[in-house]
């Protein structure tokens, strides 16, 4: 069974509290992800830069991925 979604003013200020949170986190992740691939040099890449800011719009897996797997 799936949970009734809720409208934001219905959620606790914890919960609004946890995704402002995390919102702000994957913003600030995927923004170094990008200046990170801005500033490097191809060789410095693995794989296509293209690619990498692609992927960096997944959510958190896309910039963790790039920092983890990345970078040469």
């Amino acid at each position: 069974m799936m949970a009734a979604k809720k409208r934001w003013s219905e959620l606790s200020t914890a919960a609004k509290a946890a995704v402002l949170i995390a919102a702000a986190a994957q913003i600030a992740l995927q923004a170094a992800a990008l200046w990170d691939i801005s500033q490097r040099t191809p060789a410095q890449i693995k794989g296509s830069r293209k690619g990498w800011v692609a992927a960096s719009f997944i959510n958190f897996a896309g910039p963790l991925a790039y920092f983890l797997r990345g970078r040469a």
